[in-house]
């Protein structure tokens, strides 16, 4: 007789016989540096989450680092805000000026990543630059985008996050990173892209808003993709790959896990999962409700995400599950 429950029978077996396996190294720690900051302040739709200082940001870096996990993605709040996000770009800015803190702070010890999108800067919260009737510009966008990405690789940052969702980023970032003259004429081909390939327009963002501070009305759905389409991920996903995109990412994660799962299939570069805003605050809402155990909860749902196939998963929990991991 087959018998699978033989495998089951103690924890030290499971453990022997467990087709998935999470590491610290396999996490990245989303961050918050607000400009003006004077303390840490808690965004209230993600518990323990904060709105960091340059200080503050420094030390969650360095605990990051300790912890083992492989990377941190920055982003910014600043405190003024314009029609094509001019903060962006400025080597002053607030995400510049986070990516330098953290550089430091990693010490060669994790990978410092930048998000590189315009919706933190503008005044209307769109993620470009909007033409004549209101609409998001995808062309004028990118020649944005190439600046920032300029901007963010000479800050430090070792890999970028395009998260705008524009047609032909990943390759206009990629030729414009190569032909700088930034880097001493060298330009910037060691620095590598993280294509955000199939981010939807999606009800899980919520609690990020907040977390940025967004002054969007209306939606994104123009450029994000349609939460009904799943071959149009797969799509998506190839056109980066063609444009040279060193990592893909699905965003978010718990809802599209089928997704997640057909890109890793057909990718052969890293594929990365976003587990969003709303995913955190779900379940952290549900813990502090006593509904769920929050520890089983989230290792879970984190183990999930790396079961559909993610190499890299994006978690506001990355620190403190990297310590339960060691």
């Amino acid at each position: 007789m087959t018998r699978p429950r033989r495998l089951r029978a103690t924890p030290a077996l499971r453990a022997l016989v467990s087709e998935t396996r999470l590491h610290p190294r396999d996490l990245v720690l989303p961050l918050f540096i607000k400009e003006g900051a004077t303390e840490p302040v808690e965004i209230s739709s993600m518990p323990g989450v904060v709105h960091h200082t340059e200080a503050s940001l420094a030390e969650a870096v360095r605990e990051a680092a300790e912890a083992g996990i492989g990377g941190v993605m920055l982003f910014g709040v600043p405190l003024v805000r314009d029609a094509i996000g001019s903060g962006a770009d400025d080597p002053d800015g607030i995400l510049n000026v986070g990516i330098r803190i953290a550089t430091e702070a990693a010490a060669g010890r994790l990978v410092v990543m930048a998000d590189l999108c315009l919706d933190e800067f503008t005044d209307h919260g769109h993620c470009g630059v909007l033409d004549s009737h209101g609409g998001v510009d995808n062309d004028a966008t990118l020649d944005r985008y190439v600046s920032m990405a300029i901007a963010q690789a000479s800050a430090g940052a070792t890999v970028l996050g395009l998260s705008g969702m524009m047609d032909g980023q990943v390759a206009a970032v990629r030729e414009g990173l190569d032909a700088s003259t930034a880097n001493d004429g060298a330009g910037f081909t060691d620095t590598a892209i993280l294509a955000y390939s199939a981010k939807y327009a999606s009800a899980f963002y919520g609690p990020f808003r907040e977390a940025v501070e967004s002054t969007l009305e209306g939606d994104r759905r123009t450029y994000q993709m349609d939460p009904a389409n799943r071959r149009e991920g797969g799509r998506e996903t190839d056109l980066d790959l063609l444009e040279g995109a060193d990592i893909v990412m699905v965003k978010p994660a718990m809802s599209y896990l089928d997704v997640l799962s057909d890109v890793a299939a057909q990718s052969d570069v890293p594929v990365a999962a976003y587990q969003v805003s709303g995913e955190y605050a779900m379940i952290e809402a549900a813990a502090a409700n006593g509904w769920i155990n929050r520890r089983a909860a989230i290792e879970e749902s984190v183990l999930g995400i790396k079961r559909a196939g993610a190499d890299i998963i994006l978690t506001y929990w990355a620190t403190e599950l990297a310590g339960w991991l060691r």
